[in-house]
């Protein structure tokens, strides 16, 4: 997979959970507008594969509207701009607005879906497990279907 914008939270989390390369595994490149690279600084170290990108077009009227963070306002603006293959996103509201405006989103839980699909983790609980200890929150139910989607079955 290539042409991917991302928002701060995923890769946030992967750097969290000492998975971050997972995220280039998947996707080679992946660029962040202004806001992200701000955002993630405290917490993700730099890496070559991650590459900072100014917007040159405005803020398009609809993503302005939505209230969204800046981080989020930008990567889907840039996602946009670019005619990204994927955002990679985990907030609902930026999540349904990129969808609405025809953007593939794809968030933490789906990286890890994928991930496992292309053979480069065996188990996707464990990740999860490790996700939520970092306080990140995943709806229970999401969980749920993930993991029988993935054949691991529900948690006990």
């Amino acid at each position: 997979m290539t042409g991917v914008v991302a928002d701060a939270s995923p890769l946030i989390a992967f750097a969290q959970i000492g998975h971050l390369p997972l995220l280039q595994a998947l996707f080679t490149t992946i660029v962040v507008p202004p806001a992200v690279a701000r955002e993630i600084a405290p917490s993700v170290p730099s890496q070559p594969w991650i590459v900072e990108r100014q917007l040159v077009q405005l803020i398009p009227s609809p993503v302005l509207r939505a209230s969204l963070g800046g981080g989020e306002s930008e990567a889907i603006s840039l996602a946009l701009e670019l005619h990204a293959d994927h955002l990679v996103v985990d907030e609902k509201a930026a999540r349904h607005l990129a969808k609405d405006l025809g953007l593939n989103v794809i968030g933490t839980l789906g990286v890890l879906l994928a991930a496992k699909r292309r053979g480069l983790i065996t188990a996707v609980r464990p990740l999860i497990d490790a996700l939520l200890e970092q306080n990140f929150w995943i709806s229970p139910q999401l969980v749920e279907r993930a993991l029988v989607e993935i054949g691991e079955g529900a948690k006990p």
